[in-house]
């Protein structure tokens, strides 16, 4: 008796855009890190990013920073290439002279479940208890 195989999950793809390399992660439908990879920022670095990413499950969306700039090439590769294609803001960087950097104190997502539920709701103002 023959087992079945084991049924193919599409994979979401997250690229960091710069001038000269891409970074790319793919992470699977539950969120979970499938692999990261840095390619070269040309058509010959998109082939191989893409089909990097193609060996975790079919591509069900790729998301890149930068869509306008360093990112451009990346994104008119993807759609022709016939992915969906989802614009990521780039983080706003803290005003100068803000103190610590913005990355090292910004909440993640806990591991596990990330998308569910992130980012947490704002906190509650205080409150005076009385006895």
């Amino acid at each position: 008796m023959q087992s079945m195989p084991a049924a193919v999950t599409a994979v979401t793809v997250g690229v960091d855009t710069h001038l000269d390399q891409h970074v790319a992660a793919v992470i699977d439908q539950a969120g979970r890190l499938c692999g990261t990879q840095a390619f070269a920022a040309s058509t010959r670095g998109y082939v191989a990013l893409v089909t990097w990413a193609e060996r975790f499950g079919p591509v069900e969306c790729i998301g890149i920073e930068g869509t306008g700039t360093y990112g451009a090439g990346l994104a008119r590769f993807a759609r022709a290439y016939g992915l969906q294609v989802v614009e990521v803001d780039r983080p706003t960087a803290a005003p100068a002279g803000a103190g610590a950097s913005r990355t090292r104190s910004t909440p993640r997502p806990p591991p596990g479940r990330p998308w569910l539920g992130w980012p947490p709701p704002p906190p509650r103002p205080a409150t005076v208890r009385s006895r």
